[in-house]
């Protein structure tokens, strides 16, 4: 049976995040929220239709590779997710391990993550949801960018992460603050785009049930 849908682990989430980081930081990261959600998605996003672009990514030890070649040939769903500090990104990325990749391997079809992170940091979130699919770095955001789905924390934002012990820019392999919006884009056998989710608001994700549907209509038709 499935568990939880990911939008309910993340209400239980923020439960407990909001009582942890109290309500003064809890008001930061709603504001940012809530200004991304307003701004919508931006209008230079890869769109149905289009071919995926290629771009040189690098494994969790640090050996080079491409989108290309990582898709073989093969329909895939590719996930963009913040890094393996997000803990929003850590659940999707579990769930998509427990409940997405079984149905993606009965259907013939790849699940590759990429973020901006270092191969360490990739290593991280492989190791955060015990992953068995490629779990891929995107130095200087070259795929996102490609794909037009580059952001940055707010200024407010990053200041409250700072009170909370980190900075976005030490975990990128360029050492910016540059991460992609969480989005899943799913491409067929010839490398064209059939499906693009963006979520503007980082504590919101694409269901399982929604890539299967997408991958469904992808593959079958």
């Amino acid at each position: 049976m499935p568990g939880p849908s990911i939008a309910d682990q993340v209400d239980t989430f923020n439960d407990g995040f909001t009582a942890q980081i109290g309500p003064d930081l809890s008001a930061v990261f709603d504001a940012e929220q809530s200004a991304l959600r307003s701004a919508g998605v931006p209008s230079s996003v890869v769109g149905v239709g289009d071919q995926v672009p290629d771009a040189d990514l690098l494994t969790p030890t640090g050996a080079a590779t491409t989108l290309v070649g990582e898709l073989g040939g093969a329909p895939a769903v590719v996930v963009f997710y913040r890094g393996a500090w997000c803990p929003y990104c850590n659940l999707t990325l579990r769930t998509y391990q427990q409940e997405l990749l079984p149905e993606l391997q009965e259907r013939g079809t790849r699940l590759i993550a990429v973020s901006p992170q270092t191969p360490e940091g990739s290593e991280q979130a492989v190791a955060n949801g015990a992953l068995e699919f490629p779990v891929l770095s995107d130095p200087e955001n070259a795929l996102a960018g490609r794909l037009g789905i580059v952001t940055a924390p707010s200024a407010e934002a990053r200041a409250a992460h700072t009170e909370l012990g980190f900075d976005v820019a030490d975990s990128n392999a360029d050492h910016t603050a540059q991460i992609p919006f969480p989005s899943v884009v799913v491409v067929d056998a010839a490398g064209v785009v059939r499906f693009v989710d963006v979520k503007v608001d980082y504590t919101e994700r694409t269901e399982v049930a929604t890539v299967l549907a997408a991958v469904d209509r992808a593959v079958l038709s």
